[in-house]
């Protein structure tokens, strides 16, 4: 069952994306700013958050919001699944999921930023299955041996 956030999945979330042993201390704190803003200004209109949840237990996460200046263009900001999870079909039911939301609200291309760390080698195979494309890397972004790496997928034909 995907559904809308609510506050008692803050915890969960928090454990998953530690669990994952692939964000970093910074990077957990702004995934966990983002489930704040979505928490404390329900109003707000710059991040969507829906969470998975399986027998009972959050089993991932997308955090996604229309890209500010831009016609359809929306960030898929986060998405994580706890990695008991993994393989298990949750990241593309979540990421299903976002799309067809983006498309509902007029989306038309999503974009997709990561790491080209090798723990993220995974989360890049990720957005190759499903239907994404290296759009741009931009070399020593996050530091010295890590690139950005930004990936799209057209929603619409352009």
């Amino acid at each position: 069952m995907i559904r809308d956030l609510r506050r008692d999945d803050r915890e969960p979330l928090e454990g998953l994306l530690v669990a994952t042993a692939v964000f970093t201390e910074d990077e957990v704190a702004i995934a966990l700013e983002l489930i704040d803003t979505v928490l404390e200004k329900p109003s707000q209109r710059d991040y969507i958050i829906r969470v998975c949840e399986e027998g009972g237990k959050v089993a991932g996460y997308y955090c996604i919001g229309p890209t500010p200046a831009t016609d359809g263009t929306f960030d898929l900001y986060w998405i994580a699944v706890d990695p008991e999870l993994h393989g298990a079909g949750v990241g593309s039911r979540l990421e299903e999921h976002a799309t067809g939301l983006i498309k509902e609200r007029g989306g038309r291309l999503v974009v997709a930023e990561t790491s080209s760390r090798a723990v993220y080698a995974p989360t890049r195979a990720f957005y190759i299955r499903r239907g994404y494309a290296e759009l741009a890397r931009i070399k020593a972004y996050y530091r010295s041996d890590d690139d950005l790496v930004v990936y799209g997928k057209y929603l619409v034909r352009t």
